[in-house]
């Protein structure tokens, strides 16, 4: 999933899934947008296998009414976490029927306003637990088969699990059926709506793939979801168990909390990788794609039945993605992203201490020592086995939770592996195995130059110089060719000048913008070469281009300003407002300079995304363009829902804080922030 650790609780209903197997639900709900709530009927069914008096049903801070149970009036208890069903249950089947109301103060998430017509309402439920908006389960363990009725009003794209079974319209409200034919954990329950356009393309084994996107986003399609069929084609067939669901949606959506998430038959992920054809260089969505895919296996169709185990959703989802992209890339690709990780592991074991078969262990190891450990396994008892335990084990449990042992013992069938001796070393160690895993990198050609100039890194310029020329002058993988730029970086410019030029020549983008990061001095006899890196179709170096340039000749300042006017950059706006601010601190570039002021303010307004919102303040607080608009902004950050640009809010006022002059203005704008607002500014005053 998304570029993310998730812990996924299965202690509070522990117990309850002994006594109780709630099979299906449908919810007949409507969302709120003026009130921000979710309200509506919900029919469950479920069978009692044990005697049991109370029957529990997670549900944060919602009213209940109407509740029967096989159509009587029962008694129930409402805890504000718990609808609690209070009854002398017997063996056999019951439903189970009551309306709810939710006003979420998480979980789902409503972004912009009718008014402005942007309006965009999402869920997430990892981590948060959908319990917060639909009446439901936190315990992973508990498969439920869902089906909602949304009720919404009309022109809007309403989007959950399933395949759309009908879709109705009375008085301008549009309500939109969602079917599921298998039962899944509550937290893959979804919801999104927007305006949306959608292509739809079919798997070569019939899978509709329904790609959304918003109507301005419409040129941006292709870049976006570029290699999508082709990277599910691969992993349904080297998975060998055929796609679990009956569709597969993608749904971008603003202000997301992660880069993506997987959602049973639906994953929703960040705007930031709706992209256009440059864009695509530097931020494309095809790992995160391939990792979102695969969890529709791993994860949605066998879920870990606890956090210990949590590696056999990530490990795997990040595995093959990897194996996607390899299909994609190519073989060097796949190496050098196995290579870039095995060195982060080997940094990071040196103070992370929590294995893999840890609740508490963090993304990197569930992620990238998960998938590392997949890769040696799979080596060790080779390709052909290693695929028949994986289909084994996930057609033996599939719409089941698993752990370790599970699949462990389908590696059994096929191999007589020692996956004690592999446990303990990939799985129950906190350290990283660099030795074995060089031996498995090696076996690629360019992996291996990699490994040697890794070697030199220590080795005085003078004595590799020679063996780094050759190595930009040949064919090998661009990423070689970044590591040694990487490595060159502190040397002098007239000691590394021919290689930053053959690095240039290469023409690669990512070479080149490695070119881009290397030098903060330049020297005239070079500019030339580096004022190329302005014509890149990438937006990255272009921003680092136009600031190094602009810092280093005063003099050519308004001539790199008017190239990059009309520069635009990814959708967050990067290099407009990077020019914004450049050109207000260019002395007589502008004459109306208060225009510019407004328009870059603008973009850390309410109006735009948190990436856009924060490039905006930090541009407007470094160069010092700070007026009663700006820190209100800043304090509105501080209530946003996303915690990265939250907390960025709060740092910045920290910051400004230290000066007296700063608290006079804070101060100042207090009265005339909203209740939330005055609350955080307040609190930060008082520090």
């Amino acid at each position: 999933m998304k570029y993310l650790f998730l812990l996924i609780s299965s202690i509070a209903f522990s117990q309850q899934t002994h006594f109780v197997d709630f099979k299906s639900v449908l919810g007949k709900i409507t969302v709120n947008p003026t009130e921000r709530s979710v309200s509506g009927d919900v029919y469950y069914e479920f069978e009692v296998l044990k005697s049991i008096d109370t029957i529990k049903i997670d549900a944060q801070n919602m009213d209940f009414s109407n509740l029967t149970l096989n159509g009587k009036t029962v008694n129930f208890s409402n805890t504000q976490k718990e609808l609690q069903i209070i009854f002398p249950f017997k063996k056999g089947k019951n439903k189970l029927a009551f309306h709810y109301l939710a006003k979420p103060k998480q979980t789902i998430y409503f972004i912009g306003s009718e008014e402005k017509d942007n309006l965009q309402i999402w869920t997430q439920g990892q981590g948060k637990y959908t319990s917060h908006w639909f009446p439901s389960f936190d315990d992973v363990n508990e498969k439920v088969i869902f089906n909602l009725d949304i009720s919404f009003e009309k022109g809007y794209q309403v989007i959950s699990n399933g395949k759309l079974d009908l879709k109705s319209e009375i008085n301008g409200v549009s309500t939109w059926n969602y079917r599921m034919q298998k039962p899944m954990s509550s937290y893959l329950l979804m919801l999104a709506i927007g305006k949306y356009e959608k292509q739809t393309q079919y798997s070569h084994s019939g899978i509709p793939l329904e790609m959304y996107y918003e109507p301005k986003d419409k040129s941006r399609f292709e870049p976006t979801y570029r290699y999508s069929k082709t990277m599910f084609d691969f992993l349904e067939k080297e998975i060998g168990v055929k796609y679990p669901w009956k569709v597969y949606k993608q749904v971008p959506v603003r202000d997301f909390l992660y880069a993506g998430m997987e959602n049973t038959s639906a994953t929703l992920f960040s705007t930031r990788y709706v992209v256009d054809s440059i864009g695509f260089e530097d931020r494309s969505y095809t790992n995160v794609n391939a990792h979102e895919l695969a969890h529709q296996w791993f994860g949605d169709l066998v879920t870990a039945e606890s956090s210990k185990h949590h590696w056999l959703q990530e490990g795997f989802a990040t595995y093959y993605a990897l194996l996607a992209e390899k299909k994609v890339y190519g073989d060097d690709y796949f190496y050098s992203k196995l290579y870039e990780t095995a060195q982060q592991l080997k940094f990071a074991s040196r103070s992370d201490t929590i294995p893999v078969l840890n609740a508490k262990a963090s993304s990197l190891t569930f992620y990238q020592k998960g998938a590392w450990a997949l890769f040696v396994l799979q080596e060790a008892v080779g390709e052909k086995n290693f695929k028949k335990a994986v289909k084994s084990y996930l057609k033996k449990h599939s719409f089941k939770s698993v752990n370790t042992q599970d699949f462990f013992a389908e590696i059994k069938k096929v191999s007589s592996y020692d996956l004690n001796k592999f446990s303990e070393v990939w799985l129950e160690s906190s350290s990283f195995n660099a030795q074995e895993a060089n031996v498995l990198l090696e076996k690629n050609k360019a992996t291996k130059v990699f490994l040697e100039v890794d070697r030199l890194r220590n080795t005085a310029f003078s004595d590799k110089k020679d063996f780094f020329t050759k190595v930009m002058q040949s064919d090998v993988y661009f990423t070689v060719k970044e590591a040694i730029l990487n490595q060159i970086k502190k040397e002098k410019v007239e000691d590394k000048k021919e290689l930053l030029l053959l690095a240039l020549q290469t023409n690669n983008p990512q070479v080149r913008q490695a070119v881009a990061t290397n030098l903060t001095k330049i020297p005239e006899d070079f500019r030339l070469n580096y004022e190329s890196l302005l014509d890149d179709k990438s937006y990255q170096t272009q921003e680092i281009a136009l600031f190094t340039l602009w810092n280093n000749f005063p003099s050519k300042r308004f001539q790199y300003l008017d190239k990059s006017k009309n520069w635009i950059g990814f959708n967050d706006y990067n290099l407009r407002n990077f020019w914004l601010s450049l050109a207000l601190n260019t002395p007589s570039y502008v004459e109306n300079k208060e225009l510019l002021i407004n328009e870059l303010i603008g973009y850390s307004s309410i109006n735009y995304e948190a990436t856009t919102r924060q490039n905006a303040l930090e541009n407007l607080i470094t160069f010092q363009l700070i007026n009663d608009t700006v820190l209100k902004n800043l304090v509105n950050a501080t209530t946003h829902h996303m915690w990265q640009f939250s907390k960025f809010g709060r740092d910045t006022i920290r910051k400004l804080l230290k000066a007296k002059e700063m608290r006079v203005s804070f101060e100042r704008i207090l009265p005339g922030l909203n209740e939330n607002e005055q609350f955080q500014l307040e609190r930060l005053l008082k520090e």
